[in-house]
């Protein structure tokens, strides 16, 4: 039997940031519920089913900062993401 999967420690954050798409033309407003160094959790004023597989997450709105992130599940409003 493998050893179970251990999950990176998340912090709850609830802090303000932005998720750009499209090279860092599409600048939206998302919500940091918790984060930890492997990923976080994000919740969108929008049905977040529409998000592309991957996409950029920053706490300022420069498309320029941040990281790319893979989103690993969406219900909602809400998505999980991974860091890249």
């Amino acid at each position: 039997m493998p050893p179970p999967k251990k999950r990176a420690e998340r912090k709850l954050l609830s802090r303000h940031a932005w998720i750009t798409l499209d090279g860092g033309f599409a600048a939206r407003h998302c919500l940091v519920q918790d984060i930890s160094a492997t990923g976080a959790k994000i919740t969108m004023d929008e049905d977040a089913s529409q998000l592309p597989g991957v996409i950029r997450m920053a706490f300022a709105r420069d498309a320029r900062t941040g990281r790319s992130c893979q989103v690993v599940w969406r219900r909602g409003k809400s998505a999980g993401i991974k860091f890249l």
